[in-house]
């Protein structure tokens, strides 16, 4: 079959997916899950020149990775911690996310608020520890400031008892958006990846070593085999799913634990800078972050027993949210001033015991090599994927005994690529793409479906035609950020954004309508009653 180019690949799913199916070529690696994980490791590995597809059975960055606190970060706690070797990792992982996707990721300032004496000589202390392990990558220098100009740049902030604050930089970002970046720049660089495909089992050969994949199609329930030399499990707090399917009654490599974050409208932290509070009750930081016009207050702490997609807050964690938050904010928020709520599970590694070698490449992720040649990795977190990309191809270099090929991300441009953004632009987050799409609109620019959200119809049909968004739901939570920004009004322009995708896709009415059902019965977990 006719090899098709990136743009084809990207705009008509039908023959992408005849294309893949009907390819007799197996590849060099196959990665399993479409998070931030698993498109690092795609990207690292076509980047070195490796034939690579990447398989989602949902969207790109459906669970975790469309659900983090928008943060690009050292890690302020795991200095706290005294893991220095992985806030020095992750510092300069930031700096280069922050140089090649420059159009979603910018610098961000902070302050932590201080109400003692002790408080104010131990963050400023520590946060030039913290600059100081960055190094030339760090985004600026942290300083004390005074009350009085705390107050100024920190308005609706509690003022009784306030000493002062300390000011520094970290990195803010739009996860989602650069999930769907990297899956186009995986495809560019000649990769393949895909959405709704899922694997249902490996393949093996006659001694037992994985050496390719069983997967379906989960739109057209169409099954069809993959066969490579290396399968990467990348899925998460879903590692275990494929583990199973490797060794059944492995044991359990992970334990989850949920993250709940609310979002409100500007005037309960009117300001630019993020608030950071590094000791809460709940042992975690809470962060109350400017992002698209709105604030992300979170995030919680909560073990869960079971993953799932679509994750649900607890009112525990909303309580705790919405107190916590009371307690550092003049103006005190309540459940009715909640825009939207949002739960994402972070995959935490357990120990690990029987055939399976564990390697722990830091604290923050780790990778198990199973009897098979199933490679794992867990953990993670998104300002170190790109690490996570190099490190799990460098192990299957080693493991499998290939030549080493050397890492070319380093300085690698991401889809969208633009310098200098207008953080004010309501499409900002498109980089490049959005001269394009302003094209499309034909001298209506301004005419919003919300004027709210700032959505317009232009950007609907862009997202199927080159971003690769098949529901309402992808193309308003993750291609825009739309429920999580407000999910109320995401609900009432539901069936003009199904209208417009239904045309674009070649779908009828009946689509139409069951995609607003499905969307509403979703939006319901993102509202408080």
């Amino acid at each position: 079959m006719q090899q098709l180019t990136a743009n084809d690949k990207i705009s008509n799913r039908k023959l992408y997916v005849q294309m893949l199916s009907a390819s007799s070529d197996s590849y060099e690696i196959i990665v399993i899950g479409g998070g931030a994980t698993g498109l690092g490791i795609a990207l690292d590995a076509t980047a070195r020149g490796y034939k690579t597809l990447l398989l989602e059975q949902a969207d790109f960055a459906k669970g975790t990775s469309s659900r983090s606190t928008k943060l690009v970060h050292g890690g302020v706690r795991y200095l706290a911690q005294g893991d220095v070797k992985l806030v020095r990792e992750a510092s300069i992982e930031r700096g280069l996310l922050h140089q090649n996707a420059p159009h979603l990721v910018k610098d961000q300032t902070f302050i932590v608020p201080v109400y003692t004496l002790w408080d104010s000589l131990k963050y400023t202390i520590g946060l030039k520890l913290y600059d100081w392990i960055a190094g030339k990558l760090g985004l600026g220098d942290s300083v004390f400031i005074s009350k009085k100009k705390t107050l100024a740049r920190m308005p609706g902030i509690l003022a009784k008892g306030l000493k002062g604050g300390v000011s520094y930089h970290d990195g803010q970002f739009d996860d989602s958006r650069l999930a769907i970046n990297l899956a186009q720049s995986i495809i560019e660089n000649g990769g393949d990846a895909i959405n709704y495909v899922k694997v249902v089992n490996l393949l093996k050969d006659e001694n037992g070593n994985v050496n390719g994949v069983l997967a379906s199609d989960t739109e057209t329930g169409e099954t069809f085999s993959f066969k490579t030399k290396a399968v990467v499990n990348a899925t998460g707090v879903f590692v275990d799913d494929i583990l199973m399917m490797d060794k059944p009654g492995s044991d359990k490599t992970i334990c989850v634990s949920q993250g709940v974050h609310i979002v409100l409208n500007k005037e309960f932290y009117p300001s630019e800078e993020a608030l950071m509070i590094p000791k809460t009750s709940d042992g975690r930081v809470l962060f109350a972050v400017p992002w698209h016009n709105k604030v992300v207050v979170g995030t919680t702490d909560t073990p869960i027993e079971e993953a799932s997609l679509e994750p649900h807050a607890l009112e525990k964690e909303i309580s705790f949210i919405l107190q916590t938050a009371g307690a550092y904010l003049e103006k005190k928020p309540k459940r009715s001033d909640v825009l939207s709520v949002f739960a994402g599970l972070r995959p935490l590694a357990a120990p690990q015991k029987g055939e399976q070698k564990t390697k722990e490449i830091s604290r923050s992720h780790k990778i198990i090599v199973s009897s098979s040649h199933l490679f794992t990795i867990l953990g993670g977190k998104w300002t170190t994927y790109r690490k996570m990309g190099e490190d799990m191809v460098n192990r299957i270099e080693k493991d499998l005994s290939w030549q080493h090929i050397k890492p070319a991300t380093a300085n690698l441009s991401i889809h969208g690529f633009e310098k200098n953004m207008d953080w004010n632009d309501p499409l900002y987050f498109y980089g490049s793409d959005a001269k394009l799409i302003r094209q499309q609109m034909n001298g209506d620019a301004n005419v919003w479906i919300s004027e709210e959200l700032k959505i317009h119809k232009t950007q609907i049909s862009w997202a199927v035609e080159h971003e690769m968004a098949r529901t309402v739901e992808d193309f308003l939570s993750r291609r825009t950020r739309a429920l999580l920004l407000n999910a109320r009004e995401s609900c009432r322009i539901a069936p003009e954004v199904a209208a417009v995708m239904a045309k674009a896709l070649g779908r009828d009415t009946a689509w139409e309508d069951e995609q607003v059902r499905l969307f509403n019965q979703l939006a319901e977990q993102y509202i408080l009653n």
